[in-house]
């Protein structure tokens, strides 16, 4: 599975911002998504992730609200709705895919986007 993320861009803070994680190569449909962020110096951390359904999703405290997941498999399609976008949102956004479910651990992903940059000024 290839995958594609692609939706960022420059904001300000309170703004909202849609990314969208594509696939080819291979239905998306068996997949559990995540999405994942990076910010410079620091590790990547988990932001939300959508089992193959879409009837089960995770977000972390630090989003919980703000952030949406949801996926679209008739389009191969997976989104990240973003409200209320803090500075400290702002990192590169990557997409993955997993085999094994709908989990908060990188390790569980077997296919990953190139990213795309969220800057959120104050």
């Amino acid at each position: 599975v290839q995958l594609q993320a692609f939706g960022g861009g420059l904001v300000q803070a309170g703004d909202s911002l849609r990314l969208s994680c594509a696939a080819s190569g291979r239905t998306f449909k068996p997949y559990a998504v995540g999405w994942f962020r990076q910010a410079p110096g620091k590790e990547r951390e988990f932001v939300a992730t959508i089992n193959y359904s879409g009837g089960v999703t995770y977000y972390p405290d630090s989003v919980k609200g703000r952030f949406t997941i949801s996926r679209d498999n008739a389009k191969n399609t997976v989104y990240l709705q973003m409200n209320s976008l803090k500075p400290e949102d702002t990192a590169v956004y990557y997409c993955a895919a997993s085999s094994v479910g709908a989990t908060m651990s990188t390790s569980s992903y077997d296919y990953w986007g190139q990213g795309t940059l969220v800057t959120v000024s104050s």
